[in-house]
């Protein structure tokens, strides 16, 4: 339900993952692809990188408990891993496979500048 969910957690969380459902379904399906197979995404996905996409098709008022927590664990994770003004910056290809896996492009336009 809504309460577990205030408005920080959710602005936050929508700040830091910067990329849309969309995006982030392909991404994992890219990052678990083989060049001799195709995998099922549902299966071989970061299970952490499912739980987001499922929390980016929820409306606020569906989420759960359980969601909460994702949400607090991907910000915390974003957070370590980033500076807080989120600007674009390049690292280390698996560094980057890391923050993409839960829903963060490192490399995106900062909050501010996609809307401009």
């Amino acid at each position: 339900m809504a309460e577990h969910v205030d408005d920080a957690l959710w602005d936050e969380f929508h700040r830091v993952v910067n990329m849309s459902a969309r995006e982030l379904e392909q991404w994992l399906a890219t990052d678990v692809a083989q060049e001799d197979s195709e995998p099922d995404p549902q299966q071989r996905a970061a299970p952490r990188g499912r739980q987001v996409l499922d929390i980016l098709r929820k409306r606020r008022v569906d989420l759960t408990a359980e969601d909460a927590e994702t949400m607090r664990a991907v910000v915390a994770h974003v957070h370590e891993a980033r500076r807080d003004d989120l600007e674009p910056v390049a690292g280390e290809a698996a560094w980057r496979r890391d923050l993409m896996r839960i829903g963060h492009d490192p490399l995106a336009p900062a909050p501010d500048e996609r809307r401009a």
